[in-house]
């Protein structure tokens, strides 16, 4: 069974009240699938953000379709993230923030998911340059490092929340988390996980309360379906559960 590694004496663990919620990792474009969308606009769904992924980015131009989309999630109260691909720090920096602005013109995103975003120490520089531009062209930006892992903990002050587990249900049945994510709350962390048997749902959801999660996405859908490798990301549609995993999280409270 997973746990917590023990924290420092010294940190003061908070409180666990904060009701998870879905962090969508994004859905394939609306043409494809139309279900995905519509089901996020589902009234009360506990729904935290969803990631907004035209073309790898925001695409070459504006995408009628996708803008109708993020405008129905948005007029529902969920954030909708530009997807930004850091290439794990090897990006340059002009190219990211050129899709940050096409995002906000063209889409009027509420915040951007960095993904392949740099973990260790020597990268923290150029991910604090790039999160302080991002809060500078949107005030109050919504920023999420798609990290899929445990990165350096001073990743936490350039971000509102870290994806800190992504990856299959055999690996998270067993996961660990870092010992400093203890002191900080719930909010501040999200955990993707694909291959997540029906049988299996109320554990993976007591494992991520366990572990001080509040935002999760999970999917019966697996990379490796039937054993071969699949192109399509396990991401894109929903999970076979989904109506009674949103059952099981309880309607969302507005902000």
């Amino acid at each position: 069974m997973s746990h917590l590694i023990p924290a420092d004496p010294g940190h003061e663990v908070p409180a666990i009240t904060a009701r998870l919620g879905f962090g969508v990792p994004g859905y394939a474009h609306p043409l494809v699938a139309p279900t995905e969308w519509a089901e996020l606009t589902r009234p009360g769904a506990p729904l935290h953000w969803a990631v907004l992924n035209v073309a790898r980015g925001p695409g070459s131009r504006r995408d009628p379709h996708c803008l109708t989309a993020a405008a129905r999630l948005r007029a529902t109260g969920v954030r909708v993230l530009g997807h930004l691909d850091l290439r794990c720090g090897t990006r340059p920096f002009g190219e990211v923030i050129s899709d940050a602005n096409h995002f906000l013109d063209w889409y009027q995103v509420d915040g951007f998911c960095l993904e392949r975003c740099p973990v260790d120490r020597p990268g923290l520089s150029e991910v604090r340059r790039t999160a302080a531009t991002l809060r500078a062209l949107l005030g109050g930006a919504y920023l999420v490092l798609g990290q899929g892992i445990h990165p350096h903990e001073g990743y936490m002050e350039l971000a509102d929340q870290l994806v800190t587990f992504r990856g299959s249900w055999p690996d998270y049945r067993w996961s660990q988390v870092a010992e400093w994510t203890a002191g900080y709350p719930p909010e501040r962390f999200c955990h993707q996980v694909h291959g997540v048997p029906r049988r299996h749902l109320e554990e993976a959801l007591r494992i991520a309360r366990w572990q001080g999660a509040g935002t999760i996405y999970f999917t019966d859908r697996t990379a490796h379906p039937e054993g071969r490798t699949c192109t399509d990301s396990p991401w894109t549609a929903l999970p076979g559960y989904w109506d009674e995993i949103v059952s099981r999280l309880g309607p969302r409270v507005m902000e």
